[in-house]
C-alpha cells in the first residue's frame, strides 16, 4: 500500500533503479511512495555506514554528530581476571562479543551506572580490546571509573565513548603499563572535566 525509503535507496538488478523509478512504479502499481530526505550535519551525510566508519576510524565525536548523542556500549558488569585491580586500576568489564566494535584502543568515557547501589554518572577511561599484555583474551570493554570505590559486579552500565586516546599497546613490562595507564587517565580527565557531551 505504501513504501517509505531514504533518498539514496537503490533497488533492482545491479541497484540500477532509485527513488524516481520507485515513484513511477508506485503510480503504475497503485501504491504510494514517501522519499525521506537525507540528513546532513556539519557537512556530513548521515548514514549507518558513515557512523560505522567513523567509529571504526576512532572518531567517536564524528559519529556523535551524526547520531545526535554519544555512541554507547551497554551491559552487565562481568568478572574479569582482576588484573586491573592488581595494577591499582580496578575496572568494570563488559562483554562485547557479537557487536560491531569501534576501533580498538583506549577511550575517554562517560559512564552511567544504571542499576545497583552505585547508580549515577561517572567519568573514566576504558580499554576496548584484547589487552595485548595478557595473552588469550576475548575482546571486552574494561572501564576504570575515576574517584570511585565500590562493587559493580552485575550492575548494568552504559559506557559512552567520548574521545579515542590511543591504540592498544604491548609494552615491555607491567611497570611500563602502569605508567601508560597514569598518562591515559590524566589525559582522559583533561578531556572530560568541564566538557559537555550529550
Amino acid at each position: 500500500v505504501h513504501v517509505a525509503v531514504g533518498g539514496d535507496f537503490r533497488f533492482g538488478k545491479g541497484r540500477a533503479a532509485g527513488a524516481a523509478e520507485l515513484i513511477a512504479m508506485g503510480a503504475e502499481q497503485g501504491f504510494d511512495v514517501t522519499i525521506a530526505p537525507l540528513l546532513h550535519r556539519d557537512g556530513i551525510e548521515v548514514s549507518s555506514t558513515a557512523i560505522r566508519n567513523a567509529l571504526a576510524d576512532g572518531q567517536p565525536q564524528v559519529a556523535a554528530k551524526m547520531l545526535g548523542h554519544l555512541h554507547r556500549l551497554e551491559g552487565a558488569v562481568i568478572h574479569g581476571e582482576k588484573q586491573g585491580r592488581l595494577l591499582g586500576y580496578p575496572t568494570a568489564n563488559l562483554a562485547v562479543g557479537g557487536l560491531h566494535l569501534p576501533k580498538l584502543g583506549v577511550y575517554a568515557v562517560k559512564v552511567d551506572v544504571l542499576t545497583g547501589p552505585h547508580q549515577g554518572n561517572y567519568l573514566g577511561a576504558a580499554n576496548l580490546g584484547i589487552s595485548p599484555m595478557f595473552e588469550g583474551r576475548a575482546p571486552s570493554l574494561e572501564t576504570y571509573l575515576f574517584d570511585f570505590e565500590g562493587d559493580l559486579y552485575d550492575a548494568h552500565l552504559s559506557v559512552a565513548l567520548v574521545e579515542y586516546l590511543r591504540p592498544e599497546l604491548k609494552l615491555s613490562n607491567l611497570d611500563a603499563l602502569i605508567d601508560q595507564m597514569k598518562i591515559d587517565c590524566q589525559r582522559a580527565r583533561e578531556i572530560l572535566i568541564g566538557a559537555r557531551y550529550a
